[in-house]
């Protein structure tokens, strides 16, 4: 298994074609990643949340408990 390392801003990205090698992710994954985030804002806005912290707390305990329960189906 490979160790997450966040962004640290696009200002301190730097990259040599292929990937980050401040956070040393690659393009699609930086990219994938901020779809991601940025599906989730966008549903957060429509829906109005005006308890956004709890939504994000949510999101981030469900991804942890899908990651788990994948992991131990294989």
């Amino acid at each position: 298994m490979t160790m997450f390392t966040p962004c640290q801003g696009k200002t301190a990205c730097r990259d040599d074609g292929e990937r980050c090698i401040t956070c040393g992710r690659g393009f699609a994954e930086i990219e994938q990643t901020r779809n991601l985030i940025d599906a989730l804002a966008e549903l957060a806005v429509q829906q109005g949340y005006d308890n956004v912290e709890e939504f994000a707390n949510y999101v981030a305990g469900k991804v942890v408990k899908k990651v788990k329960h994948r992991r131990e189906q294989t």
